[in-house]
């Protein structure tokens, strides 16, 4: 039986933090003298040294795991289309509505894909340990403008796209899984109405980022994984709603798609042709996602 059986909720949240807390604090200690290591100027000990991160947050994951087992039980419903290949690179999409989608993503995908890396505001590396360890494990920190930068200034419009392209030179030499929350930011009514999504329950996606990665390294991606999950309904914060285990009918509905050779070496920016097909091929997939994601909340309201 799990603890949120039995303990108030509040104090299952609580519980949760903290644990999670000491979790990530005794696998950093752990990680620390390889964080060091890649300090060294020498490329083949970076190397090493990050892939000795990759496996101890690995390890970290798969302590969370057993936590979410024991304080929150079986909590939602996981359902897997298509069969993943040991030792095969992965592009993951994903809807985006709570940070909670972090930590489901991770817990959904062990076990079956290499370690997980996000593209990262450049601002989070300042984040205490979070930061230091992303950096450590190669994850691309990106440098957002705004649109009057941009207008004044058209080439930083070309740097992320940079950024993305020589993260991906270096998941080049092992597997890796590229998780790409293609709306770019969490999806709230509000984002919606300002953005004026042509979606129900999700934002438009953000092309150019995942061209870049295909771009980069699509022949090395066995294939697109699309992830769409789906929470109950919550009285606050949904992320604390998670926290506490009270999402026991949260949906979460994982396809392995293939990618289409075409879809891959194209130039997003400079093909105006190769752009519309890009552009089509993701708006079906995000067009079915709405529509499954609209079938995913009813069965999450249980």
């Amino acid at each position: 039986m799990s603890l949120s059986k039995i303990l108030p909720a509040p104090l299952v949240g609580v519980l949760t933090v903290t644990l999670m807390s000491l979790c990530i604090t005794f696998w950093f200690i752990v990680m620390f003298p390889f964080i060091l290591l890649r300090l060294v100027p020498v490329y083949r000990v970076q190397r090493v040294a990050s892939n000795c991160c990759v496996q101890i947050a690995t390890w970290w994951v798969g302590s969370n795991k057993r936590l979410y087992k024991l304080l929150h039980g079986q909590q939602g419903q996981v359902e897997i289309h298509g069969q993943f290949k040991p030792n095969s690179s992965y592009l993951v999409i994903s809807n985006h509505s709570a940070w909670a989608d972090i930590v489901v993503l991770f817990d959904v995908l062990h076990g079956h894909s290499p370690f997980g890396r996000f593209f990262l505001k450049k601002e989070l590396i300042w984040v205490p340990i979070v930061g230091l360890v992303c950096w450590a494990m190669d994850f691309p920190f990106m440098k957002r403008h705004s649109r009057s930068a941009i207008a004044r200034n058209p080439a930083l419009a070309t740097q992320d796209l940079e950024t993305t392209r020589k993260a991906c030179e270096v998941y080049k030499e092992s597997p890796v899984t590229v998780i790409n929350f293609l709306e770019g930011t969490r999806f709230t009514p509000a984002k919606k109405s300002k953005t004026k999504s042509p979606y129900t329950h999700l934002l438009g996606p953000k092309y150019g980022g995942l061209s870049a990665s295909l771009n980069a390294m699509g022949e090395q991606f066995e294939g697109m994984v699309n992830v769409t999950i789906a929470y109950g309904p919550s009285t606050g914060n949904t992320t604390w709603s998670w926290l506490c285990g009270k999402q026991p009918n949260m949906q979460v509905h994982v396809e392995i798609l293939p990618i289409p050779k075409d879809m891959i070496a194209g130039d997003f920016r400079g093909d105006l042709e190769f752009k519309n097909r890009f552009k089509t091929w993701i708006g079906d997939i995000w067009t079915a996602n709405d529509q499954r994601l609209a079938q995913l909340k009813q069965k999450a309201k249980g």
